[in-house]
């Protein structure tokens, strides 16, 4: 197996909205905020090379909504979905599969493209399969008043149009310690606090266990229990899934993939008199 960090663009987000209720004097020490209050954020998506399998986690933003849209996010960098799939040699239409954490914009953006007329919209990745869950299918397409702006149509009914959609198990009842296997070597946890059954794949790579941790811990700054996003749907369950979560990531040395840290790629963390902290940042390239 290979992995690769696919860096799909860079946006800035409120910093208050990111950190909650923890005071900017606090949250500041690791995300620094700019004169808006915004701070730094990457969309980091993963790409998994197993064999016959060239699976990508999550997509970003896409590229296909109006200006309006996006300069409310303040784009920065030249990182795109595409050009950094193909810095590591493979093309889009080489995906094989498609795991989509969730269905906000952020990080399923990027799975569908308009059309070469602009009339309608296509995959991205033609000749992928795209995974979810029935759960979260559910509560993407009939959407709740407070998340109803991070799920947009555009970005989610066109793969199911597609034929290319396909669900993971799920029950409703995992723990945020199971696992359920996605496709062979990747598995899932879920989590439920930022929005209905999120997925967070995981797999073994050069002896280690490396979890796509996506909005469970969004950031390095992030790591300790309070700082929760304020984009949350059940802070109370974010707190107690994060907390079992990375309790078991520091007593198995597990890699923490960070999807949207701006400068930090992967960590881990290790447990201390204050409760769990960071440990190391690095790439994975230096595993």
């Amino acid at each position: 197996m290979n992995l690769y960090p696919i860096v799909a663009g860079n946006f800035k987000l409120d910093g208050g909205a990111m950190f909650g209720v923890v005071p900017k004097s606090l949250w500041t020490r690791t995300n620094p905020a700019d004169e808006n209050n915004m701070i730094n954020m990457a969309a980091r998506c993963l790409l998994i090379e197993d064999g016959d399998l060239l699976v990508l986690v999550d997509t970003g933003m896409g590229s296909k909504q109006s200006e309006k849209f996006f300069s409310f996010y303040f784009m920065y960098g030249d990182h795109s979905l595409e050009g950094s799939i193909k810095e590591h040699g493979f093309s889009t239409d080489d995906i094989t599969d498609v795991i989509l954490t969730h269905l906000h914009f952020d990080h399923c953006g990027g799975s569908i493209n308009w059309n070469a007329e602009r009339t309608g919209f296509e995959p991205a990745f033609r000749n992928a399969k795209y995974w979810s869950n029935e759960l979260h299918w559910k509560w993407a397409t009939e959407p709740n008043g407070r998340e109803k702006a991070s799920f947009l149509k555009d970005n989610i009914l066109p793969i199911q149009e597609s034929g290319q959609l396909n669900f993971v198990a799920n029950n409703g009842d995992q723990g945020i310690l199971q696992k359920t296997e996605i496709l062979p070597g990747i598995s899932a946890h879920f989590a439920n606090g930022h929005t209905e059954a999120q997925m967070l794949p995981s797999m073994q790579y050069k002896d280690r266990t490396v979890v796509f941790v996506a909005d469970l811990l969004p950031t390095h700054g992030h790591i300790p229990l309070p700082y929760l996003m304020g984009y949350d749907t059940r802070p109370l369950l974010t707190l107690e899934e994060k907390g079992t979560f990375l309790t078991e990531a520091a007593r198995n040395n597990y890699v923490l993939f960070l999807e949207h840290d701006p400068d930090i790629e992967c960590i881990t963390v290790k447990e201390t008199e204050k409760g769990v902290r960071l440990d190391e940042s690095f790439t994975l390239s230096d595993l």
